[in-house]
C-alpha cells in the first residue's frame, strides 16, 4: 500500500512485524522499503519484466537502509524504472552478472513471481514461513545449482520430530526448483529434493462423541452468557494482582459462538466460515456459495440448525463473522475455542476436529461415504475413505441378519431364510 512519500522519518518509524512487509512510495510507483522480521530494511523496486499482466514481477534490491539516503535510493529507482520502460530487465541482468542465485535469492523470486501470484493467500503464508524459518537458515547462502540431495536430506532429517513439516519442506523445495528450471535459473529437471524418502505421517482423527458434544454445547452457552470462570492458583505470588474472583470470567462474543456452531453444523473448514460473506449466503434456499474454498468453488447445503444460527446473527458488515473492523473477517477462533474446550474437559481437540465430527456422525448414521464426501466438498473419494470404519449401521444390520439366521439354525428353527448348501467332495 502507498504510505506517502518515503522519507527518513517514515523509515525510522517502521517497526518489524512477525512477517516481512513493504511500504510503497505514493509518488514513485514501484519504489518502496522492505522490512524483514529481523528489523533489517532495504530499498527495493518492483516492476514487470515485459508487457501485459502475464509478465513476471521482478524485485530489485537497491541498497540496505543506512547505506543510501532515501533521495539517493529514489534516484536509483527512477533510473531502474526508466531502463524497464526501454525493455530492459535490471533484476534479471543483475542475477546473470553475479551468476546463479543463492537459495535465499531464489526463494524471494519464487515467492514474488510464482507463489504470491498463483497460489491462495494461505498457501503463500505457509510457503513463506517454511522458506524464512526453515530452508533459508540452512541453505540460504548456497548457490541454487550447488545444493545437493545430501544437504536437503540432512535438513529433512533434522525435522524428524515434526514429520508433517519435514515432508512439506521437501514439497516446497521441489516446487521452487520446478519454478527455477522453467525460469532458466537452474537446469530444467534439477531437483535436490527428489527421491528423498518422506517420513510416515500419522493422520490424527479425533471425533467428538455425543456426550462430548453435550459438554461443548453447555460450555458455549456458558461462555456467551455469564462467562467461563478462570482457573487460578491462589498460592502463586501474582494471584493477588488478578481481578477479584467475581470478575474472573472469560466471555466469548455472539459471533465467535456462532462460528463454532457453524463449524459443527456444516463441516466447513475454519477459513470457509471466517471468510464467509453475507453475499454468499442464500437463506431462502438454504445454501452457501463459496467461491474459493480449498478445492475450488463449493456449494454448502445448510441444515436447520445452521440456518437458525445464521438468521440469529446481526449484519454488521460484509462478513458473517466480522473482526474488530466490521469490513474485515475475524482472524481466528483460537482463544474462544481454547476456553470452550477447556471448560468441556476436552484435551487436544482442534477446531478442525469439528469437521471430522460432522463426517463421523454422517458415517455412523449410515449415510454413505459418497454423500458425506459431497457434503464436505471432497474431490477425491480417497479423502472420504478415512471415515469408512465409522460406517457401521449397514454392517451392523448385515451382521444381525447373519447372526439371527445362524442362531435359528442352531436352535433347530429351520426357515426359508437359511439355505442348505450342497456338500462337495473332500480332496
Amino acid at each position: 500500500m502507498a504510505n506517502g512519500r518515503i522519507t527518513k522519518r517514515v523509515i525510522d518509524g517502521l517497526k518489524p512485524k512477525t512477517r516481512e512487509f513493504a511500504v510503497w512510495d505514493s509518488k514513485l510507483p514501484g519504489f518502496g522499503v522492505r522490512v524483514r522480521p529481523t528489523g533489517a530494511k532495504s530499498y527495493v523496486v518492483v516492476y514487470r519484466a515485459g508487457s501485459g499482466r502475464g509478465a513476471p514481477v521482478r524485485r530489485y534490491t537497491i541498497a540496505n537502509v543506512g547505506k543510501a539516503t532515501p533521495e539517493a535510493a529514489r534516484r536509483r529507482a527512477k533510473a531502474i524504472l526508466g531502463a524497464v520502460a526501454h525493455g530492459q530487465d535490471p533484476a534479471g541482468e543483475k542475477a546473470t552478472e553475479r551468476g546463479t542465485l543463492t537459495i535465499s535469492e531464489l526463494a524471494d523470486r519464487f515467492m514474488s513471481e510464482h507463489v504470491e501470484q498463483k497460489r491462495k493467500p494461505g498457501t503463500a503464508v505457509f510457503y513463506r514461513h517454511l522458506l524464512d524459518k526453515v530452508i533459508k537458515p540452512e541453505l540460504g547462502a548456497t548457490k541454487a545449482d550447488k545444493v545437493t540431495r545430501a544437504q536437503v536430506a540432512r535438513l529433512h532429517g533434522k525435522l524428524k520430530a515434526t514429520p508433517f513439516q519435514a515432508n512439506r519442506v521437501l514439497a516446497v523445495i521441489g516446487s521452487m526448483y520446478t519454478f527455477a528450471g522453467r525460469s532458466g535459473i537452474v537446469a530444467e529437471g534439477m531437483n535436490p529434493a527428489r527421491r528423498i524418502e518422506q517420513f510416515k505421517e500419522h493422520h490424527r482423527e479425533r471425533f467428538l462423541t455425543g456426550e462430548e458434544l453435550e459438554w461443548v454445547g453447555s460450555a458455549i452457552r456458558e461462555a456467551e452468557t455469564k462467562g467461563i470462570p478462570w482457573d487460578v492458583d491462589e498460592a502463586k505470588p501474582k494471584a493477588k494482582h488478578l481481578p477479584k474472583a467475581k470478575n474472573r470470567f472469560t466471555k466469548i462474543g455472539a459471533f465467535a459462538a456462532a462460528a463454532i456452531r457453524l463449524l459443527l453444523f456444516t463441516g466447513c473448514r475454519l477459513r470457509e466460515i471466517l471468510h464467509l460473506k453475507w453475499e454468499q449466503v442464500d437463506l431462502e434456499r438454504g445454501l452457501l456459495f463459496l467461491a474459493d474454498s480449498k478445492t475450488g468453488r463449493k456449494t454448502v447445503i445448510l441444515n436447520a440448525p445452521a440456518l437458525a444460527v445464521l438468521t440469529g446473527l446481526d449484519r454488521l458488515g460484509s462478513y458473517v463473522v466480522p473482526g474488530g473492523d466490521p469490513e474485515k473477517p475475524r482472524a481466528d477462533l483460537k482463544r474462544p475455542w481454547e476456553a470452550v474446550a477447556r471448560r468441556a474437559g476436552l484435551e487436544g481437540v482442534r477446531l478442525h476436529d469439528l469437521r471430522h465430527t460432522y463426517a463421523s456422525f454422517g458415517a455412523g448414521g449410515g449415510l454413505g461415504l459418497p454423500i458425506i464426501g459431497k457434503l464436505l466438498g471432497h474431490t477425491q473419494a480417497a479423502t472420504t475413505q478415512r471415515y469408512a470404519h465409522l460406517d457401521a449401521d449397514p454392517l451392523r444390520r448385515a451382521s444381525d441378519v447373519i447372526g439371527g439366521r445362524i442362531a435359528a439354525a442352531l436352535e433347530g428353527k429351520r426357515s426359508g431364510s437359511v439355505v442348505q448348501l450342497k456338500r462337495g467332495r473332500r480332496h
